[in-house]
């Protein structure tokens, strides 16, 4: 994992509330255990025709959206089965951040383990960035805020442990590794276990 950085971005829209994990990468992309070409598979039922061409009308396949990193989702995104391969999806495509209202709590968590941010912003501003799209948005996980272009500063919550594996650039392994001298110490100083069985 790199470190997340603070980033700018302008948003893609998908206005579509509830949206679950098989639209989000369709459970036939599963038998996968690699991250590798999950991008070309995100959305995959909206994203292509039936006979394999881009759909023009989905705004993934549209030239003006094209380099964003931040997916704008409408409401309790990421609902449905508990899937990695879904922010695995979204991160491979280029996605960073994804901004709701609210998030399944399964999808959150993987999305967290991932690299992937999910930022949760009220209804109003919500609507704002919807209305907005071509405005930049500046990500910062280190000050827990989106900076909108209308100069305002909106916080987000984010589980503390997961902010710092993010910032880190870490995950949980990763962490436990750079604990490895506390470890050490710790078991230095406790006395080896008595052998109670004789």
């Amino acid at each position: 994992m790199t470190k997340f950085i603070a980033f700018e971005s302008k948003l893609v829209p998908l206005k579509t509330d509830n949206i679950d994990t098989d639209q989000i990468i369709p459970a036939r992309f599963l038998k996968t255990t690699s991250k590798d070409g999950l991008g070309d598979q995100l959305f995959c039922d909206w994203r292509y025709l039936s006979d394999g061409s881009p759909n023009p009308e989905f705004v993934l396949n549209q030239a003006a959206y094209q380099g964003r990193q931040i997916l704008l989702a409408g409401d309790n995104f990421g609902c449905g089965s508990s899937r990695e391969h879904a922010p695995w999806a979204l991160t491979q495509f280029g996605f960073r951040a994804v901004i709701s209202t609210s998030f399944a709590d399964i999808f959150k968590q993987n999305s967290l383990k991932n690299s992937l941010l999910p930022i949760v912003v009220p209804a109003d501003v919500h609507r704002w960035l919807f209305a907005n799209t071509e405005s930049p948005v500046k990500v910062d996980l280190e000050d827990c805020a989106v900076h909108l272009s209308d100069g305002r500063r909106v916080e987000f919550p984010v589980d503390e442990f997961a902010r710092h594996c993010l910032l880190e650039g870490v995950d949980e392994l990763g962490y436990i590794l750079q604990q490895v001298d506390a470890i050490a110490a710790f078991e230095a100083s406790h006395p080896a276990a008595i052998n109670t069985l004789g």
